[in-house]
């Protein structure tokens, strides 16, 4: 009896798994081909050329696209540096629901994605896993940038400054709106 017992178990739990992994299959095929038509309506492409060394140091989050990882936080900096081992140093620091609130810091670090292109990184604050980093927009005098991913679920408006002007703030809005983001779904995020 026990024979029979062993045999008839593995055999409903593998025509189990096959009925489980058709129907994944299918909402994974769906999940890939909604997820992509909308991602392909988004224009993600990446500035010419990004001299990192001007890069560095601390941007002003000024508004960004709500994402678990920041949700609400405030008074956000990005601080970045290179490490000795030619990777970048990735430091953010915000403040839980206001300025005033608990600081919270984040450490992590981010590399080439590409060796020819310098505008797009991979970030990583959590061992092996990296996210995408595209800067893809950058002024000239790099006062200002806008950062997205090969997602359209994350963007951000960073700045030198923890202020900028209404004047460079919208035209950093059709610029985003332009690419074909919803630019309603961004969030000012408070600075000193």
């Amino acid at each position: 009896m026990r024979i029979v017992i062993y045999f008839l178990v593995p055999l409903s739990y593998l025509e189990f798994m096959l009925i489980i992994r058709k129907y994944l299959f299918v909402l994974f095929s769906i999940f890939f081909v909604s997820g992509h038509s909308q991602s392909s309506k988004i224009n993600k492409s990446v500035v010419d050329e990004v001299d990192l060394k001007r890069y560095m140091g601390t941007w002003y989050e000024i508004a960004r696209f709500d994402h678990k990882f920041e949700r609400g936080l405030q008074g956000v900096t990005a601080t970045y540096s290179f490490k000795d081992d030619g990777k970048i140093k990735v430091e953010n620091k915000g403040y839980k629901g206001s300025l005033s609130g608990e600081q919270s810091i984040a450490i992590g670090k981010a590399k080439l994605a590409d060796s020819k292109n310098t505008s797009k990184l991979k970030v990583s604050f959590f061992w092996i896993f990296y996210g995408d980093y595209f800067i893809m927009e950058l002024d000239t005098d790099y006062q200002w940038a806008v950062i997205g991913s090969s997602s359209d679920k994350y963007l951000w408006i960073l700045s030198r400054t923890p202020q900028i002007s209404t004047e460079v703030y919208q035209m950093l809005l059709n610029k985003v709106s332009r690419r074909g983001y919803d630019i309603d779904q961004l969030i000012k995020v408070e600075q000193p």
